[in-house]
């Protein structure tokens, strides 16, 4: 019964008679939850979708009684209370969503039983601690979303070498601090890699050209609204983008803003040809915008601005599309769409006074 326009609250009552029911979809509705604490249903689910639905502050506590359930989505629930003990023995469990709430707590025993996990979303406010080792277990998951916390440490090396299967991961908006793992390179079926606005530093990873579904291009895939794409930006990242960069030709989307960044943009750029979103600002890269960024055709969302780039934008119906926000803060850059070089301005008053002359 999801995705309708249903109102009203759902008690004990009514789902009392439901002896064989397997599975419990109400999502995105405008449907409230009202049970007693000491209820125990008859049934026994397999799926619990309640996203959008209204069931805090505190969590269901009937739940717990569920020991075959697979797929828990309490997102967008209006939760707002500790993370239950009971949890991390749901071990049958494929799929879990807690994102969009206010739950708090540390989340380093919820791993310890929940081996068969494959979507994990976490996306919430008060998650605190570090990444637990025991998530090196959940060698089958898929989607590993924790953004939006307050987890701390280092970004653990072994998310490389045992969370193989990964296909998204994201990090992002946390407090993670150190190096980037080169391990991460290994993560050979991930489409999204997003570890945007943490603490993160050193040197980029030159090795990303190793996950192999960001350099084939014919396989550009779409997750929950997620193109392919890797977010590095509001970290503390330094040196040169990686000219190894230019291998990922399936990348739609690459944002390294707000780093510390230097030397060029690398030259061989248009080589990524699935590009659609580029943003370098707010770093100190130099030079000259290479030629071949012109060459991208399916680019619609492009920011340079605040670098230290120098010369003519190179002449491309792309290039001169953007508006000109999209190259501020390089004083040294011109050409349209900012005001025109030196050099050109000269050519055009000759041209005007032959014209005139003749």
């Amino acid at each position: 019964m999801s995705s309708n326009l249903l109102e009203g609250t759902i008690t004990e009552w009514n789902l009392s008679n439901f002896a064989n029911l397997q599975s419990l979809d109400l999502s995105l509705n405008s449907l409230a939850f009202n049970s007693s604490s000491d209820w125990i249903p008859y049934f026994q689910l397999e799926e619990i979708l309640l996203c959008h639905c209204y069931l805090g502050p505190h969590f269901l506590k009937w739940i717990q009684t569920q020991s075959t359930l697979k797929m828990l989505d309490l997102s967008f629930a209006g939760i707002s209370d500790a993370l239950p003990n009971w949890l991390w023995n749901m071990s049958s469990l494929v799929l879990l969503d807690l994102s969009y709430n206010n739950i708090s707590g540390k989340i380093s025993n919820l791993f310890s039983n929940l081996d068969q996990l494959e979507i994990l979303h976490l996306r919430n406010k008060n998650f605190i601690g570090e990444l637990p080792s025991t998530l090196r277990n959940c060698t089958r998951l898929r989607t590993f979303d924790v953004g939006g916390n307050k987890l701390t440490g280092n970004i653990p090396a072994w998310i490389g070498t045992h969370l193989t299967s990964l296909t998204i991961l994201s990090l992002r908006s946390n407090e993670f601090d150190g190096i980037m793992p080169s391990t991460i390179c290994r993560l050979a079926n991930t489409h999204v890699l997003d570890l945007s606005r943490n603490n993160i530093s050193g040197r980029i990873s030159r090795c990303l050209n190793n996950i192999t579904a960001l350099v084939q291009k014919n396989s550009s895939i779409e997750y929950n609204g997620l193109l392919k794409g890797i977010d590095l930006s509001g970290n503390k990242l330094f040196g040169p983008i990686p000219q190894e960069f230019s291998a990922l030709r399936g990348l739609v989307l690459l944002n390294l803003s707000r780093n510390h960044l230097i030397g060029n943009i690398i030259s061989n750029i248009g080589q990524m040809e699935m590009l659609e979103c580029l943003d370098l600002s707010r770093n100190q890269l130099s030079g000259k915008i290479p030629n071949s960024l012109a060459h991208l055709n399916f680019l619609s969302v492009l920011d340079l601005s605040y670098n230290n780039l120098t010369g003519k934008i190179p002449l491309g119906t792309q290039l001169q599309s953007f508006n000109s926000s999209a190259y501020a803060g390089n004083i040294q850059l011109c050409g349209k769409p900012l005001t025109e070089c030196p050099g050109d301005i000269s050519n055009n008053s000759v041209t005007d006074h032959e014209k005139e002359y003749f």
